[in-house]
C-alpha cells in the first residue's frame, strides 16, 4: 500500500482510501444511496486532511442501517508509528474508546435507576455518599452532579492514586475531599474529571450494585450488545483499537486550561487512556469502548423514545424530561467554548450552533474527546454514532469534522410534524 509522505503530527495518508475502508450491512430501499455516499464523501475528506487514524460512522434512520463505514487503520498507523510498522485496517466491528461520549450511557442508566425508584435527582449526594460534606457539599444533589453544577467541576485536593482508581472506599475519600469553587447549583463548569467517579459511586452506594453490572444486565446484555460498557475484560484489552494524538500542540493558554479542566495535557491523557488499566475500568464518564454501529444502536433507543426490540429502557415522559433545556445557549469548555445548550445529563442541539451540527434543535447525546459523538435526533428519525481515534489540537482543517455533521444533517431533513 502506498502513503502520501507523512507531515508532523499527522498520519500517512493512504493514497487509495478504498483499500481501507469497509462497508457493513446498509439498506437504501427508502434511504438513497446516492444521499449515503455524498454523506460518506465528506468523510473522505475529513480523513484526507490526516488527523484521524481510523474514522467510522454509522447512521440509522427510521430503524435502518443506512450508513455503517470506517476508513482508516486501527493500528500502526499513528503520527508516532514508524514507517515500517504493521497496519491493521479497520473495520466498522473495531472497538475504540469514546471517552466523554460514555456521558449520554451513562445519563440513560441514572434517568432508568430514578424511574426505578432508587433515588431520586434532588436527593443529597451526602444521603448516599456520607462523606461527601465538607465545604459546603452537603448541599450537592444527584441533579447538581448530572448537570455539571455541583461545584467541583476540577480534581481539588490531593492528588488521586490513578492505580486505585476502581477502588470504591478509596474513590469516596478522595470526593469527600474535593473543595467547591461556587455553591451548589449556583453555575455550570462542565465536570469532565469529577462527574464520572461521583456518578459510580451514588450508584453504588444506592443501588449495592457496579454500575457496569446494571447496564450489562438491564440494557447492553437483552439488547444484544458486544461492547458499549465502561472498560473491556482483560481479554479484550489488545482488540481495542488505541488513540492517538495528532496535530499541533495547543497553544500554552488552552493547554493550561485543558489540562486544569481534564487532567492532563493530551500527550499525558491520551497515552494513559490506552494502558490495560484504564481500558478495564469502570468510569462512567470516559472508558466506554464501542463502535460507531452500537453507538448508533444504543441513541436508537433514545430516539424511539427509550424502547427498542421490547426492551423499555425509560418511560417517554421521563426522557422528555431529561432532554428539556436547563442550561441556555452558551460557550462551553465542553466542546471547546462552542455555545451549546443542556438538558438534565445530555447535550442538546441547537439550529445554529451545536455539537450535532446545524439544524438540529431536536437531537441529543454527547460528544466525547475529540470528534466523537452520540446522538439522537427524533425530528429526523435519526440515530447517530460517530468514532474518530485522532485527538488533534489546533489545525487549520478543523472545521472538516463539523463539515460532515452540517453534511448529515442538510441530506436528512427534518420530518414536518
Amino acid at each position: 500500500m502506498s502513503f502520501s509522505p507523512a507531515r508532523e503530527g499527522r498520519i500517512r495518508v493512504p493514497t487509495d482510501f478504498d483499500a481501507v475502508t469497509d462497508i457493513g450491512a446498509e439498506e437504501h430501499d427508502e434511504f438513497s444511496a446516492d444521499t449515503a455516499e455524498r454523506i460518506w464523501q465528506s468523510v473522505r475528506h475529513w480523513y484526507a486532511a490526516g488527523m484521524h487514524p481510523a474514522i467510522q460512522l454509522c447512521l440509522r434512520h427510521n430503524g435502518r442501517i443506512v450508513l455503517n463505514r470506517a476508513i482508516g487503520h486501527g493500528w500502526g498507523n499513528g503520527p508516532a508509528d514508524p514507517p515500517d510498522a504493521e497496519t491493521v485496517p479497520v473495520t466498522v466491528a473495531t472497538p475504540f474508546c469514546v471517552y466523554s461520549a460514555a456521558k449520554a450511557i451513562s445519563t440513560t442508566v441514572v434517568h432508568m435507576l430514578v424511574e426505578q425508584g432508587h433515588f431520586s435527582l434532588d436527593d443529597r449526594v451526602c444521603d448516599y455518599l456520607p462523606s461527601y460534606t465538607s465545604h459546603g457539599k452537603d448541599r450537592t444533589t444527584i441533579r447538581h452532579v448530572i448537570t455539571h453544577s455541583a461545584g467541583v467541576p476540577f480534581a481539588s485536593g490531593p492528588r488521586p492514586n490513578l492505580k486505585r482508581m476502581n477502588e470504591s472506599d478509596y474513590a469516596r475519600e478522595m470526593l469527600g475531599e474535593l473543595r467547591p469553587i461556587h455553591k451548589p447549583g449556583f453555575m455550570h463548569i462542565y465536570h469532565g474529571l469529577t462527574w464520572g467517579p461521583l456518578v459510580r459511586e451514588i450508584v453504588s452506594a444506592a443501588t449495592g450494585r457496579n454500575i457496569r453490572d446494571i447496564l450489562a444486565d438491564e440494557i447492553l446484555d437483552p439488547l444484544g450488545f458486544r461492547w458499549t460498557n465502561y472498560g473491556v475484560a482483560e481479554q479484550d484489552v489488545p482488540l481495542v483499537a488505541p488513540s492517538h494524538v495528532t496535530g499541533k500542540p495547543l497553544p500554552a493558554p488552552l493547554a493550561a486550561a485543558f489540562k486544569t479542566a481534564v487532567g492532563g495535557t493530551p500527550q499525558q491523557i491520551i497515552p494513559f487512556s490506552n494502558t490495560p488499566l484504564f481500558l478495564t475500568g469502570v468510569i462512567p464518564s470516559s472508558s466506554t469502548i464501542s463502535t460507531a454501529d452500537e453507538l448508533s444502536r444504543f441513541a436508537e433507543i433514545l430516539c424511539r423514545g427509550g424502547e427498542l426490540d421490547g426492551v423499555r429502557v425509560l418511560q417517554e415522559e421521563t426522557l422528555r424530561a431529561a432532554v428539556a433545556p436547563a442550561r441556555r445557549l452558551r460557550p462551553d469548555i465542553a466542546t471547546g467554548l462552542a455555545p451549546i445548550r443542556w438538558g438534565t445529563g445530555y447535550m442538546l442541539g441547537s439550529s445554529r450552533f451545536g455539537p450535532f451540527g446545524r439544524g438540529a434543535p431536536g437531537a441529543f447525546g454527547h460528544t466525547g474527546l475529540t470528534n466523537v459523538a452520540v446522538w439522537a435526533d427524533p425530528q429526523r428519525r435519526l440515530s447517530v454514532g460517530l468514532i474518530s481515534s485522532g485527538k488533534p489540537g489546533q489545525h487549520r482543517e478543523a472545521g472538516r469534522y463539523t463539515e460532515v455533521l452540517d453534511r448529515i444533517n442538510a441530506e436528512i431533513p427534518r420530518i414536518a410534524g
